[in-house]
């Protein structure tokens, strides 16, 4: 009974689920996903969602303290954020809709403010690529010219 070994299974009695589970697996979606998250995007997602949370509440205060007040001013000190409609109920009951429009213009104003931000932020991205690739073209350009006057000589 000692000499009796152990019975060892194949490989191609697996049950017809772990095939499946191997072959997504090995299928390119998933090698491609695993090469996306190894490569750092994701970490470069989450820093961006932090930064943004916090120039969200930069964008906030400015518009908050700094220009909603003057907008203010020039309309005359009219107050945005307590600007509302109440309209009552038409069928008879004591409550009213309140409509608080100054919010909602207050919310387009910080809107057009991060649009405007992240505009100048690709803008200068692009320039700044744009002006890499040129260096790069005319580097290429100049190691050309001296390859081809150095074959030359």
């Amino acid at each position: 009974m000692a000499d009796q070994k152990p019975e060892i299974k194949e490989q191609a009695t697996l049950p017809p689920l772990s095939k499946m589970a191997r072959k997504v697996t090995n299928s390119a979606f998933i090698k491609e996903f695993k090469e996306f998250i190894n490569r750092g995007s994701v970490v470069d997602l989450a820093i961006g969602v932090a930064v943004g949370g916090a120039f969200t509440a930069i964008v906030k205060s400015l518009v908050d303290d700094i220009i909603m007040p003057i907008t203010s001013l020039l309309a005359g000190g009219a107050d945005f954020s307590s600007l509302a409609i109440d309209i009552p109920n038409i069928f008879g009951a004591d409550t009213v809709a309140h409509i608080a429009y100054g919010n909602f213009i207050q919310n387009v104003v910080n809107f057009l403010i991060i649009a405007f931000v992240v505009f100048v932020i690709v803008k200068f991205l692009n320039r700044m690529n744009a002006d890499t690739e040129r260096a790069e073209k005319i580097k290429a350009d100049a190691d050309a010219k001296a390859e081809a006057k150095e074959k030359s000589k």
